[in-house]
């Protein structure tokens, strides 16, 4: 990967580069998810330990947030391209404030589930509408690097929440969690406030340009074209293989075949939270100007060790090695994290055109969507038969799958698209790379006019 000759800015020069709309919204990220690590480790423990509701219906309504955001996800993304991405979010982040105030009130599954409704609303139409944002404030490398340092600000406030989350909630007093779920609605004011003031002028719309022939904006148009298919596949395969497994396989494997602790599952996850927020920066700067899709092969191969490891820890259950061996796996996979988060998102978003920008990020949110629902299915049917060999060699080879895909999408993008800057006068390159979004050059914002050099779940 030392074709590239292109320079590697440093975290500073980045933020220096990056427009005030762009520091706004990433100087608020771990404060905003500070509230979602509150809740987001201790919601089932809620429904079933507070609430008295089954493990088994517990684990339905769980995944009905998923279905609700794979639903919603394709009128999301319309909608995003034609009211603008910022409406979009705002829209999604009240559905989120209002579904964690029902949540912190909830007795029955029935308000239970109207509660998930709007987190799964929230979660289906966040997504592109946020990619679409981040990506009309940023262009070129800076959206590579604008997406790898959000990701581990996002970990850093979702892990600072479940620590403080852990400390306080009580399932013998119901109502330290009803704080904690009335503390995740109001960090969503955060977000609502910034995109009612400093950010109210980056509505993150283009419209179609004069002269363009198809593009019309329909799903079925974007999905007949190739390289949407391959990244899609690509992006499902590896959310299953990776998030898809997180709540279900990987919790499941180290309880019945590794035979560890809870308490070592509980350290393992911080482990993945300090590795992110600790490696994300050196990993950016290592990766900056490298293709993307040799990254997403380096990263398959980081997650099929980091199974391998794992599925060695049956040869000795219930040990130190063991749970040494669950550990590890939580190591080797958040450094895979830390190579996947800034790729794909930015592949998707140089590869789109700027009025289809939010379709473009519905499709990757559908495919990730997919993943977490497939994912914890195949996991707990595999583990419930016994199948625990079988059920890490399937991941593994999944990964060697990554591997191929990521290949056959490396031929099919231009080097823009693939993290590489082409010549000012390479003409197929302008036509794979869209130019910095024109809604913002033509709009007034809070710094002036919006500067196209710069950018960011």
């Amino acid at each position: 990967m030392s074709e590239s000759s292109t320079p590697r800015p440093g975290v500073r020069q980045f933020w220096a580069d990056l427009p005030v709309e762009g520091r706004w919204l990433l100087s608020t990220v771990a404060v905003q998810t500070l509230g979602r690590g509150l809740t987001l480790p201790f919601t089932v423990i809620y429904l079933n330990e507070v609430r008295g509701i089954s493990l088994d219906l517990a684990g339905a309504l769980m995944a009905f947030i998923a279905v609700v955001a794979l639903v919603v996800t394709g009128p999301g993304g319309a909608l995003t391209d034609r009211v603008g991405a910022r409406r979009m979010l705002l829209l999604a982040t009240a559905a989120q404030l209002v579904g964690c105030v029902v949540l912190a009130f909830a007795t029955t599954p029935v308000t239970v589930a109207l509660a998930f409704t709007f987190l799964g609303f929230n979660f289906g139409v966040s997504w592109p509408a946020f990619n679409a944002l981040v990506a009309a404030i940023t262009s070129g490398p800076a959206r590579q690097q604008y997406f790898g340092i959000n990701f581990a600000l996002v970990n850093l406030g979702i892990g600072l929440g479940g620590i403080v989350g852990g400390l306080y909630a009580d399932v013998h007093q119901p109502s330290t969690f009803t704080v904690i779920f009335l503390a995740d609605a109001a960090s969503m004011l955060v977000p609502i406030g910034l995109l009612l003031g400093p950010l109210r002028h980056v509505h993150g719309r283009a419209e179609k340009p004069e002269g363009t022939q198809g593009s019309g904006g329909s799903y079925l148009e974007i999905v007949r074209n190739p390289v949407v298919i391959w990244i899609t596949v690509l992006t499902f395969l590896g959310t299953f293989v990776g998030y898809g497994q997180m709540e279900a396989g990987f919790p499941a494997f180290a309880r019945k075949v590794s035979e560890v602790p809870t308490e070592v599952i509980g350290f393992a996850f911080a482990l993945n939270t300090a590795v992110i927020v600790g490696l994300q920066f050196a990993v950016l700067h290592r990766i900056s100007g490298r293709r993307r899709t040799r990254v997403l092969t380096v990263m398959a191969g980081l997650w099929a060790l980091a199974w391998v490891v794992l599925g060695s820890t049956g040869f000795a259950p219930g040990t130190m090695l063991a749970a040494a061996g669950v550990l590890a796996f939580h190591a080797f996979f958040a450094l895979g994290e830390t190579l996947l988060q800034p790729t794909i998102p930015a592949i998707t978003n140089d590869m789109a055109p700027d009025h289809l920008r939010g379709r473009y990020n519905a499709v990757s949110a559908g495919a990730f969507q997919g993943g977490t629902i497939l994912g914890p299915v195949v996991a707990g049917f595999m583990l419930n038969h016994g199948w625990s060999t079988e059920f890490v060699v399937m991941l593994v080879v999944s990964c060697g799958l990554m591997v191929l895909l990521a290949r056959v999408v490396e031929r099919r993008i231009t080097p823009f698209v693939n993290g590489i800057q082409p010549p000012l006068t390479s003409t197929g390159a302008a036509e794979a790379a869209p130019a910095p979004s024109p809604s913002l050059a033509a709009q007034p914002s809070a710094a002036g006019a919006m500067p196209h050099a710069a950018d960011h779940d």
